[in-house]
């Protein structure tokens, strides 16, 4: 028996019997999607954290007032944020006289637009939010020109650790999506 006689007898078999042909593709084509479904798609090991910098809003610009946690400080801001998700590649945990704090490493671009909004804006605050909470400000003391901005967080010092994986582990997806984009 030939190749060609195969696939002869298979499609007769098919035609004489349209019940289980309808039930034999429904099978494949349900193989076929959770096959590539299965393929795209990682488990993560870590909570999606998104970490955004506001800047405080000028006098009757302000589109949004926020109180800092810890201080009970509020801080008009603007409404669209000057660093996002998508504008770090990772995040150090430090540590100071004061305590630990946070620092951003920012892509190129990024660290322009940082130079360029704190060479204008001293002064003002940053104001870092953390799943869209205020957790912590930034004084612009100076022109931020060193591609990272460093910040206290008003959250537990035990906590900041796992922050600061879960940030680095946010920023890794995000960069990777942002590669897998460009192609």
């Amino acid at each position: 028996m030939g190749a060609c006689d195969f696939l002869s007898a298979i499609f007769l078999f098919f035609m004489k019997h349209p019940l289980i042909s309808c039930l034999f593709i429904s099978v494949v084509a349900a193989f076929v999607a959770v096959v590539g479904c299965n393929t795209s798609t990682k488990k993560k090991d870590h909570a999606t954290t998104v970490a955004r910098f506001f800047l405080e809003a000028s006098e009757g610009d302000a589109f949004a007032s926020v109180t800092l946690p810890v201080s009970g400080v509020k801080i008009a801001i603007n409404n669209k944020p000057v660093i996002t998700e998508y504008d770090f590649t990772g995040v150090q945990l430090a540590e100071s006289d004061l305590g630990k704090f946070l620092v951003f490493s920012l892509t190129g671009d990024a660290a322009r637009d940082v130079y360029r909004v704190t060479g204008t804006n001293q002064g003002k605050r940053l104001v870092l939010f953390i799943n869209d909470k205020p957790v912590g400000a930034r004084i612009i003391d100076k022109v931020f020109n060193t591609g990272a901005i460093s910040v206290f967080a008003a959250i537990p010092e035990e906590l900041l650790p796992e922050l600061t994986k879960n940030l680095n582990a946010t920023s890794a997806d995000i960069q990777e999506q942002l590669e897998k984009a460009k192609k």
